[in-house]
């Protein structure tokens, strides 16, 4: 649904410039004084207010455009205070700026239980130093080394003041989880393991959402008692209660890579799917004086029980204040735009958390039903079936080709692939989905009746399981999947660009959107090919920190050897090497064991030392082999590995180099001898543990 005039979308415009505030604030805020934009906002409304009162007097109509400068440059202010405003660490009385022994918080989530570690936040209530207690406050990220704890949202604890600030990603390319917990108000964690915390009460959150996680408990093992396949079970938790944590990375990875992880999200598509039924179930209403009153009332009431069933995840609670916004639009209007609806849903929940802007949920969420509303009809009109079950084929392909086209460039930015075979497996999971929403709300609302719960509970998991097989089947297809898309902030515009100007020239033939649009393909061509040529020309050494394991990665433009203890298949690998890998386009990589020797034109490895190209490294592990020589080897680097207890001096005499590389293996008291050392004899080092890794360019 295109807007004909901007006056229908009025929430529309002035989202924009509220959102770049947000967008400012967030990338720039350093730079320029909070106490500036205050006093910038409070002029723009003053002269807005006088624009107004002297509009007719003045004449102001001849210049309509200085009004709605003034409510974008009130909107953008608004959002960059918004911001500042919102971000805890700003408040005086946030826990870091407390010198304390303990911390009084309380369990604001539910904890999750994955490996033997018990994670959740908690809201910091309460600094205690010298036994006096003073007010704090602050969200604190917790993990608990305790399987047999038993604790709940809202139970209040006591605990050791041992957090320390989130650190940054260490090796290029992968996940940045101090800017995901950032965005989400949280800088600081901590580690603690039993006895280290005291219960101090229980029960002590908000009653509506400790009934709500204690009723999607229950409807878990409710699930678990008469389902068998626990991936089966996992999925049921997923899709219709918004539970992940018994998800397994399998499953995740088949819907991922199908394109069909959407369903794995409870948001918008299942909402939907109980205000489309609960329209057409109470469609009779419309008759009646006050029907579409109480029908409104009935949907908006069953949609935010739902929410409640599913412990009030953000993504359905999102979705909720959607719907509902529709709803009473519908109900109060003959006509509104469903985009103007759209944005004032956005900017209220952005009024609430400016930061849900940097939620990829909220972001897919958003664009997706843009999509759907803008896209979806002109993709639907490119084919006239006069069939009738050919054109409702067609109509549910054009709803997945439009949700697809205009989310491709986020996932692409956040996820690195596309599913190639994504209209088949949206047209297949339709049907299933929604029978497993239907039966898996049945079995569940339903009491235990033996043979009825048994036999719904049966058609629930067979249908996951049909489903997860087809899904499969699909993920190993050969081309399933498009991987190793690495996409940069302006490629990442230039494809929005492309589309909406495609989308537009298609729908008013204007030519300007053909221009623009062709030129932004042109840019995005040769911004590709400039890097695709960086990449193949690239040869470097890259040394990452993996924690306690060896990675070093020699890479000679497409080509690479990886040298490390660990698997292919570790999640370790996969987290910290594989991103790095994809990233710089590698498309041939072999893994090598430390002890292995291997020769080709580019690299040779003969015992501890290493050749590439011109460079030269030598790896020093816990058995050297290379005091007391007639010459000293001559290296380029040095990297040592798992506690050699070798000093520095013997290093020297031994050997003639530039830098020597210590990584995450050693222990700490070793690591401080060689740093001690090093620093008397002006030598050049370099310590991967807790701290970014090291690259080095071959010429």
């Amino acid at each position: 649904m295109i807007a004909s005039h901007k006056g229908e979308i009025p929430f529309l415009i002035y989202l924009l410039p509220f959102i770049a505030g947000i967008g400012f604030a967030i990338n720039l805020h350093p730079a320029i004084s909070f106490n500036w934009f205050i006093a910038a906002f409070v002029i723009f409304t003053l002269f807005f207010i006088v624009f107004n009162i002297t509009y007719s007097k003045l004449k102001l109509y001849k210049s309509r455009w200085l009004g709605g400068l003034l409510i974008a440059a009130i909107l953008f202010t608004s959002g960059y205070i918004r911001v500042i405003q919102n971000k805890e660490t700003n408040n005086k009385d946030h826990f870091s700026r407390a010198k304390a022994q303990q911390l009084v918080v309380k369990i604001n989530n539910e904890p999750i239980l994955k490996n033997g570690w018990l994670r959740f936040t908690a809201d910091v209530e309460a600094t205690v130093s010298n036994n006096k207690t003073t007010s704090s406050s602050g969200t604190l990220l917790v993990t608990l080394k305790d399987t047999a704890s038993h604790l709940y949202y809202g139970d209040e604890l006591i605990i050791p003041t041992k957090y320390t600030i989130v650190n940054q990603p260490f090796n290029p390319a992968e996940f940045n989880y101090k800017r995901y917990l950032a965005n989400q108000n949280i800088y600081y964690q901590e580690f603690l393991f039993p006895k280290q915390y005291n219960v101090v009460s229980s029960g002590n959150g908000n009653p509506v959402i400790s009934y709500s996680l204690h009723l999607r408990q229950y409807f878990i093992a409710k699930l678990k008692r008469n389902m068998r396949d626990t991936n089966a079970i996992a999925v049921a938790s997923t899709l219709v209660l918004g539970y992940k944590a018994d998800l397994s990375n399998d499953i995740l990875q088949a819907y991922s890579k199908t394109g069909t992880v959407h369903v794995l999200s409870v948001s918008g598509a299942h909402v939907a799917v109980f205000y489309i039924f609960l329209s057409f179930a109470l469609g009779f209403l419309n008759r009646f004086k006050y029907g579409r009153l109480i029908k409104a009332i009935i949907i908006i009431a069953v949609i935010w029980y739902y929410s409640l069933l599913t412990g009030f995840s953000p993504a359905v609670c999102r979705a909720a204040v959607m719907i509902s916004m529709v709803v009473i639009g519908k109900t109060y209007n003959r006509y509104i735009n469903t985009l103007n609806i759209l944005a004032l849903s956005a900017f209220g929940l952005l009024l609430y958390n400016p930061l849900y802007i940097v939620d990829v949920g909220f972001q897919l969420s958003y664009l997706a039903v843009f999509g759907l509303i803008v896209f979806q009809p002109m993709v639907y009109q490119w084919l006239d079936l006069q069939n009738k079950w050919a054109d409702k084929l067609w109509k549910a392909c054009s709803i997945s080709i439009a949700a697809q086209v205009i989310t491709f460039p986020l996932s692409a930015f956040y996820f690195h692939q596309f599913p190639v075979y994504f209209l088949v497996s949206n047209l297949f999971i339709i049907i299933p989905t929604e029978i497993i929403m239907l039966s898996g709300i049945v079995y569940l609302l339903l009491p235990q009746i033996p043979f009825v719960s048994k036999t719904i509970a049966w058609v629930f998991e067979q249908t996951i399981l049909v489903m997860n097989r087809f899904l499969t089947w699909i993920e190993h297809l050969p081309f399933a999947s498009i991987a190793k898309i690495w996409v940069t902030t302006t490629e990442y515009l230039l494809l929005y660009t492309i589309i909406i100007c495609l989308f537009y020239f298609l729908y008013n033939r204007a030519t300007i959107f053909l221009k623009v649009g062709v030129a932004a393909i042109l840019i995005l061509s040769i911004s590709i090919s400039l890097k695709r040529i960086d990449m193949e020309h690239l040869s470097n050494i890259a040394c990452l920190n993996v924690n306690k394991h060896k990675a070093i990665i020699f890479k000679d433009g497409g080509k690479a050897v990886i040298l490390t203890d660990l698997k292919d298949t570790d999640k370790t690998y996969r987290y910290s090497i594989q991103p790095y890998l994809d990233s710089c386009q590698v498309s041939h990589s072999r893994l090598l064991a430390v002890n292995q020797n291997i020769k080709t034109p580019w690299i040779m490895k003969q015992g501890g030392l290493i050749q590439f190209l011109n460079l030269r490294m030598f790896i020093l592990n816990s058995q050297p082999e290379v005091e007391n020589l007639a010459e000293k080897i001559k290296t380029n680097y040095i990297y040592i590995t798992g506690n050699p207890h070798t000093t520095l001096a013997v290093i020297n005499n031994t050997f003639d180099y530039q830098t020597f590389i210590a990584d995450g293996s050693n222990c700490d008291a070793y690591i401080d001898r060689l740093k001690s050392a090093a620093g008397n004899k002006n030598t050049n080092y370099k310590i991967l543990k807790r701290n970014i890794s090291f690259s080095t360019v071959s010429n």
